[in-house]
């Protein structure tokens, strides 16, 4: 890989060290006391009444599958504490998402919805709208293991109301047979060479802050005067034909067949499909790459609050997130998975991945995209949206 620590172990090796977990929380590492209480709710239905059934909404690529032998985590959460769990990985654009939910949380109506997975600016929208319950965290005993550096973040900052799945870099993904050559900056995105075979991100504040990064700019504290440039060539790329278009998630299948040479995309998604596609690159540009965070949301008037603390503190036993880090490669937020990585040569290499556990050079390349007031927001959405959408 072309970024100087984006090495990853090789399929087999990964089911293996999977397996090898599997065995070992099969022990008793499951905070038996939570689990025990979940199982002798008979029908597990949580305090809210309902169908007892978790419906969790996430994005694709976000879990550790199942595969033959190896359950993955929601079939083995289903079998360890005996919960229903829904797990619909339909979430591939945040601003599609809102507009979904958007009517029925005004209207006071609860969704089907016990937990969403979702961005941290979205989250702090959620907030400031009322439309989010505390999480019940004195029943997530394992809520402590959170890394120190994602506490009391500035988007939630009692962190009443998230906690986070994972964290991750937006930066360039792209062929190298598609290419033909490797790529090192945002600038490649823009040659002549790859016109029409390039994609960006509908994700406003990943491809703006990509951009603004490589025009010099700081955006931690964005301002709407420095992002105009960064505004302007995005739409001229745009009306030259330069960017076919601006995805979510689904820009996966055509950077695996090579219909796109190269894109702006995650790290994670990039180390899953690099294992069906060798020729697949991930790179953080020197100018800097955009370090976000997305969390564990519950809506207002969600019915199954135990089942999702159930949940909450499965995944964050330091075991059940390490098979989760090795499958999704991003940055995990629970503090011992580097260590079981680093127990198993399957997935040694990961605990060295700088990706993952960025080091103190790649952490001075990573960079948050810093808050937007709402009328701030409105006004950049209304501007990246006539991009996008023209």
């Amino acid at each position: 890989m072309p970024d100087s620590s984006a090495s990853y172990p090789s399929r087999s090796g990964r089911r293996l060290f999977l397996q090898r977990l599997a065995a070992t929380a099969a022990g008793a590492v499951l905070a038996p006391t939570l689990l025990q209480a979940c199982k002798g709710s008979g029908n597990g239905s949580g305090s809210g009444g309902g169908s007892g059934e978790l419906v969790i909404s996430t994005f694709p690529l976000y879990i550790d599958p199942d595969a033959p032998g190896t359950p993955g985590s929601v079939s083995r959460f289903r079998r360890d504490t005996g919960i229903q769990l829904r797990y619909l990985e339909d979430l591939n654009d945040t601003r599609q998402f809102f507009a979904r939910i958007r009517p029925q949380l005004a209207a006071g109506r609860p969704l089907v919805q016990d937990l969403m997975v979702l961005p941290s600016w979205m989250a702090q929208r959620l907030i400031g709208l009322g439309w989010l319950e505390p999480l019940p965290l004195a029943e997530v005993p394992n809520a402590r293991n959170l890394i120190p550096y994602l506490r009391n973040p500035p988007w939630d900052p009692q962190q009443h109301y998230s906690l986070p799945w994972q964290s991750g870099i937006a930066g360039i993904a792209y062929n190298i047979k598609a290419t033909g050559r490797e790529l090192r900056g945002i600038d490649d995105l823009f040659a002549p060479a790859l016109k029409g075979r390039v994609s960006a991100l509908l994700e406003m504040r990943d491809t703006m802050g990509l951009l603004m990064l490589a025009d010099g700019q700081d955006i931690s504290k964005p301002t709407w005067m420095a992002a105009q440039p960064s505004f302007n060539r995005l739409e001229q790329a745009r009306k030259d034909g330069q960017l076919r278009r601006f995805t979510g998630n689904d820009y996966q299948n055509d950077l695996l067949t090579g219909n796109l040479a190269a894109c702006i995309g995650w790290s994670g998604d990039v180390a899953q499909l690099v294992l069906e596609q060798p020729d697949l690159r991930f790179l953080v540009p020197e100018s800097g790459g955009v370090l976000w965070s997305d969390l564990m949301l519950m809506p207002k008037g969600a019915q199954h609050r135990r089942e999702a603390a159930a949940w909450m503190n499965w995944v964050y036993e330091p075991v059940e997130a390490a098979r989760i880090a090795a499958a999704v490669q991003y940055i995990s937020p629970v503090e011992g998975v580097r260590q079981q990585l680093a127990k198993d040569p399957a997935t040694a290499p990961l605990a060295t991945n700088a990706l993952m556990f960025p080091d103190a050079a790649m952490q001075q390349r990573l960079h948050s995209f810093g808050p937007l007031s709402e009328s701030e927001e409105a006004r950049w959405e209304e501007r990246f949206a006539s991009i996008t959408e023209g």
